[in-house]
């Protein structure tokens, strides 16, 4: 038997968060824009009341701004992930972490923690991985693609390193 509370409700979801989430956001910005003129905040909350109730009424408005802040709220939940786990690895003491690794070391980091995070969200998500890898590395065309890949990833290193070695050479 599932529970369902008066937040989680129909009506709660269909009419009074989108009402308060269209009113409060148009209402700021009425406010900081001074579009209706100063110090006009009856004004400016009518406009926005009377602008949310239109936006309730109507279907489509909502269910795709009912999608976006579904959407915004994993991004940023999963955005919070990846950089509250960059901080343990880089640490804010100057001393402690990879705060004096080199710079490509911190790169690397960041790209395992990044991909770390893709691989559990879409577990989390139901998608098969498997299915995914399985295409990527046994199709008729992966060989290609990673040969491709990795001479582009040797012509990049080597650039880097020429370049890099170039600018040690000018600075002496």
């Amino acid at each position: 038997m599932s529970f369902e509370s008066i937040v989680q409700s129909d009506f709660a979801v269909r009419f009074v968060y989108p009402f308060f989430l269209i009113f409060f956001v148009l209402f700021a910005i009425l406010e900081k824009t001074k579009v209706l003129g100063d110090d006009k905040k009856q004004i400016n909350a009518l406009v926005s009341l009377i602008v949310s109730f239109i936006f309730v009424a109507a279907v489509s408005p909502k269910m795709i701004v009912g999608n976006v802040v579904l959407f915004m709220s994993v991004a940023l939940i999963i955005m919070f992930v990846v950089l509250l786990l960059w901080g343990f690895v880089s640490a804010g003491d100057e001393n402690a972490g990879f705060a004096k690794a080199p710079k490509g070391l911190k790169w690397v980091i960041g790209v395992v923690i990044v991909l770390g995070v893709f691989v559990v969200v879409s577990i989390s998500a139901g998608i098969n991985l498997g299915g995914f890898l399985g295409k990527l590395f046994n199709s008729s065309w992966s060989e290609t693609l990673w040969s491709n890949v990795f001479f582009i990833a040797l012509i990049a290193i080597a650039l880097a390193v020429a370049i890099k070695s170039g600018a040690k050479a000018s600075k002496g």
